[in-house]
């Protein structure tokens, strides 16, 4: 009798493991994933080259194979130009039989392959853009915005630095999309918590020189001076306002968006006590320290936010794969919302329906040269900020994909 039963069972399990295989589909019998970065202008650092090596170290993590079919990782560098990055994935799309675009730094960049994607039915798992548009007026159904966006970043480092007493504020600005995005997010925050912007200035990409945006915003005797850039930028916006003196003279620095490679490139001696807020950082606990290390064997420098984030996304959508039995881009992206959101940096993390991750944020300061430990040791985590009360609620989304 046990021996029918337990041939009964093995005939019942060798059936579901054959149905399992014949409904598992991936498309052209390789699961491609693309990461469109920053390898060669003022985003590299934060991005580049780092964000391919995050991709590869989720697809060893995960397995070389989904659904028994090879996972492959491709990558490009759009150098911060909107046609050149349209170009390549329109390549990738009719040519390379890519499923996944990954990263994508740079806001404008991101929304017009946002929207190709949409058209094409494939996915982009976005780390690199901050832009809060892409899951607000923008939101499409084809989308993960994984690590941070204008509006967090604004509403975490606003909210804490005028609690500290910065009251006025004056804006150095990078003029195009994700900076005005920051700036206009961190102006209603700024506004609504009583404080007053005073000014600010818009500055082109990639500059070298800002000794007169240091000027103006000196002579503006603001209390914060935040810098809504990112990159190079940042850096050297930052360390040309600690040479005018802006912090001897009582003003504070806000680093809208920068990272521990700015502050690496900055040093702390002119970076020391600028407020930030990070998705992730490398010493958090014995995991993010160990995952680290392994990158910092391969890159040289410890993982950024968005290099972190690359990890994450491709992790989860590898997972989501799996669970849905098909590489099918609505059925993944199913999958994708109602698996939670686990690995190295992200817990408990959610996506959700106007393609936005929920997930916990961390406001920082950066130290002193005497308070660091060891290289790398630069932030002291201030505060951790849950997500749903960092992010965008559901009560003020434009996005027509929520249902409120």
């Amino acid at each position: 009798m046990r021996g029918h039963l337990a041939c009964a069972m093995l005939a019942t399990m060798t059936s579901a493991a054959m149905i399992t295989a014949a409904t598992a589909q991936v498309s052209d019998d390789a699961v491609r994933i693309g990461v469109l970065t920053d390898l060669s202008s003022w985003g590299r650092d934060n991005s580049g080259p780092g964000s391919v090596e995050a991709a590869k170290m989720a697809v060893e993590e995960f397995g070389p194979t989904v659904l028994g079919k090879p996972i492959e990782i491709i990558s490009a560098d759009h150098q911060m130009k909107t046609d050149v990055g349209v170009q390549i994935v329109r390549g990738w799309f009719d040519n390379g039989k890519v499923d996944a675009v990954v990263d994508i730094p740079n806001s404008g960049i991101a929304i017009a392959v946002h929207n190709m994607v949409r058209e094409r039915n494939k996915i982009a798992l976005l780390s690199g853009p901050g832009a809060s548009s892409l899951t607000d007026e923008l939101c499409s159904p084809n989308t993960v915005h994984f690590t941070y966006d204008t509006y967090a970043l604004s509403k975490v480092t606003a909210s804490a630095v005028i609690k500290e007493g910065g009251k006025s504020w004056y804006f150095i600005t990078a003029d195009y999309a994700f900076g005005q995005q920051l700036e206009k997010d961190a102006t209603r925050f700024v506004n609504e918590m009583g404080g007053k912007v005073l000014g600010g200035v818009k500055h082109p990409t990639n500059t070298a020189d800002f000794s007169s945006f240091a000027l103006q915003a000196q002579s503006s005797k603001a209390d914060v001076v935040a810098f809504a850039n990112a990159g190079q930028d940042t850096d050297n916006a930052i360390k040309q306002s600690g040479e005018f003196g802006l912090v001897q003279g009582g003003q504070k620095l806000v680093g809208l968006l920068m990272f521990d490679t700015d502050v690496h490139a900055i040093g702390l001696k002119a970076a020391q006590g600028t407020y930030m807020t990070t998705a992730s950082y490398w010493n958090m606990d014995e995991a993010t320290r160990a995952w680290s290390k392994k990158f910092y064997e391969r890159t040289k420098v410890m993982p950024t936010m968005i290099q972190t984030g690359v990890y994450g996304s491709v992790l989860h959508y590898l997972k989501a794969i799996k669970a849905a039995g098909t590489d099918d881009s609505a059925k993944v992206m199913a999958k994708m919302r109602e698996l939670p959101i686990e690995d190295t940096f992200v817990h408990g993390g959610k996506l959700r329906e106007d393609g936005r991750v929920i997930r916990d944020m961390y406001l920082a300061k950066v130290k002193s040269p005497e308070q660091s430990k060891e290289p790398w040791d630069y932030l002291d985590i201030v505060k951790t900020v849950k997500g749903e009360d960092a992010f965008r609620p559901v009560s003020e989304s434009k996005c027509p994909l929520l249902k409120k």
